[in-house]
């Protein structure tokens, strides 16, 4: 692969139309079907400058799955994790988590998905690549605001990071699930999303919430 400060524009240029082409073939045929030489000639590049971008056709998946993920984390939290000083924790959550929502259940976010699930017995490095620029960096977000939360008093967590996940999966189950059964027909409308993502903050408050001048956790956190 080239040295980043090798890369001239017109090489940049050539790298994002052979990411684009790859991404066209491999959702159209599968990985096994696509070849260098078909990459190489959707995005009107030699063959020499598709390997000098990417090494193989493996490093090329990887960097694709690798670039979508980290897009979606991107507009997940444009322009970054949000936490507003007169805003209370359940408007916070709800507006980030919706958005994070939103990225994830994009069409294209899930077709690459099932393709990487579909070839991780022979390429681990695919699903690692999805799960630290997806699922990971989202429940680390999560965490970033759960912890301003807890200083300012409004949450009572010992774990963060569990309690991250827990509410990463709460809003994320259900509907990643359908649509990746299901088809892109199961991807919920806008409304249907901001319902799913009330609902799990509501049901995550109930158990971290404080609640009165004492600092108590909310009577459904106390069972």
């Amino acid at each position: 692969m080239l040295p980043p400060d090798q890369r001239r524009p017109s090489s940049l240029a050539k790298r994002e139309r052979l990411l684009a082409a790859a991404e066209e073939l491999f959702l159209a045929v599968g990985f096994d079907r696509v070849t260098m030489d078909a990459i190489a000639e959707a995005a009107r590049v030699s063959k020499q400058t598709a390997y000098a971008h990417f090494g193989s056709k493996e490093g090329l998946f990887v960097e694709l799955v690798t670039a979508i993920t980290t897009d979606t984390g991107d507009r997940a939290t444009a322009p970054e994790v949000s936490i507003p000083t007169d805003a209370r924790a359940a408007t916070i959550l709800s507006d980030y988590l919706y958005r994070q929502l939103t990225a994830v259940m994009h069409p294209r976010v899930l077709r690459v998905r099932r393709l990487v699930i579909g070839e991780v017995p022979r390429f681990p490095s695919l699903a690692r690549a999805l799960w630290e620029h997806g699922p990971r960096l989202g429940i680390e977000r999560i965490a970033t605001i759960l912890r301003e939360l807890g200083d300012r008093g409004e949450l009572a967590i010992d774990d963060v990071m569990a309690a991250a996940s827990q509410l990463n999966w709460l809003v994320m189950g259900a509907p990643v699930n359908d649509a990746m059964l299901l088809g892109d027909e199961a991807i919920p409308d806008a409304e249907a999303m901001r319902v799913q993502v009330d609902a799990a903050v509501g049901t995550f408050l109930a158990a971290y919430a404080v609640t009165g001048p004492r600092g108590q956790r909310s009577p459904a956190a106390l069972g």
